[in-house]
């Protein structure tokens, strides 16, 4: 069987991808930025029943070369999903300098190593913020990284992505590239690590959002996510292609009440307006973050193109939102 190297293996979506691809019978080479968090990735997959012997861990860096022969020799595939993120908008250089240099990187061994194919995962986040004010969006539309609205992480994902798409062109096409911008990814966790995109349901179930502002976010669940990395890596009609991934747009209100309605009692019951929103967003950071896109409709809910090409079948984003709300409760983290 054929193997793959995955890059971020102790990551959210990293380790749903190790998962599947075990589970399907491929060898796998995992990197981590350290291995002492071995113990908790091989614990996780044994938690759902998967075995690892055919997982291999290797530790390196996304700014050193370290590493990276060792983990690459011997893979025919690689999904790089190593990248910074945080909810907290951090500085640029946390974001933007690891993920330029780790696409770069991952790609320069790929074609050391003559892999036939390699899946990128982006975000949404490299097609929302352009200049232009509308409200639907696909695989087509590319973030503007001279955007003076756009985030620190959106601008590391489109610069990383576009290095990725340029260094293929200018190599002369060494190897095959597919890459997933999956919306907001939500659903349960391998390890104790909830990942930062579930932060937003922690936020509303727990309490910590005590109103349900005007925001809206597509969401996906990391199952299905990590199954349309592979399903790319395995279809030669990926190839060159992009693809946006989001199951539903819902915005903050509508994830409080179906939290609420499952016996979440400190979700919000209150919705505010935009104007309200900017004015609280003047005394809480988190908020004034968020300024840009308040009270704005951002989806790709009208491309098919991961059903149309992949084969894609999402589950509900409800049924994920509740189960990972439910895993924070057991967890001990609302």
């Amino acid at each position: 069987m054929s193997k793959v190297l995955v890059t971020g293996a102790s990551g959210f979506i990293g380790l749903h991808c190790i998962q599947q691809l075990l589970s399907k019978g491929y060898h796998v080479n995992g990197t981590v930025r350290s291995l002492s968090r071995e113990s908790e990735i091989r614990n996780g997959l044994s938690a759902v029943g998967t075995s690892h012997e055919n997982l291999k861990l290797y530790p390196l860096d996304l700014n050193s070369d370290d590493g990276w022969d060792a983990a690459m020799a011997g893979c025919q595939y690689v999904l790089h999903v190593a990248s910074p993120i945080s909810l907290d908008d951090q500085n640029e250089d946390y974001f933007v300098k690891p993920a330029v240099a780790g696409v770069k990187r991952a790609l320069k061994f790929a074609k050391k190593y003559n892999i036939n194919k390699v899946v990128l995962t982006s975000s949404v986040a490299a097609i929302f913020d352009t200049m232009e004010k509308k409200n639907h969006f696909d695989e087509s539309d590319w973030s503007d990284p001279n955007n003076p609205a756009i985030s620190h992480y959106s601008k590391s994902k489109t610069l990383a992505e576009m290095a990725a798409w340029d260094y293929v062109k200018n190599e002369g096409n060494p190897f095959d590239l597919a890459v997933i911008n999956p919306a907001l990814v939500t659903g349960p966790t391998l390890t104790g690590d909830l990942g930062e995109s579930n932060k937003a349901v922690q936020m509303v179930a727990g309490g910590k959002m005590p109103v349900a502002v005007p925001l809206m976010f597509g969401y996906v669940d990391v199952r299905d996510v990590a199954s349309a990395h592979i399903l790319a890596m395995e279809n030669p009609a990926s190839n060159g292609e992009r693809f946006a991934l989001a199951e539903k747009d819902l915005w903050y209100k509508d994830v409080a009440k179906l939290l609420k309605d499952n016996g979440f009692e400190k979700a919000p019951s209150i919705a505010i307006p935009v104007w309200l929103a900017k004015i609280l967003a003047k005394f809480n950071k988190e908020l004034k973050l968020t300024l840009p896109y308040l009270g704005r409709l951002r989806s790709v809910q009208k491309t098919s193109k991961a059903k149309d090409i992949l084969g894609w079948n999402p589950r509900p984003a409800e049924e994920s939102i509740l189960e990972v709300a439910n895993q924070m409760k057991e967890m001990g983290q609302l």
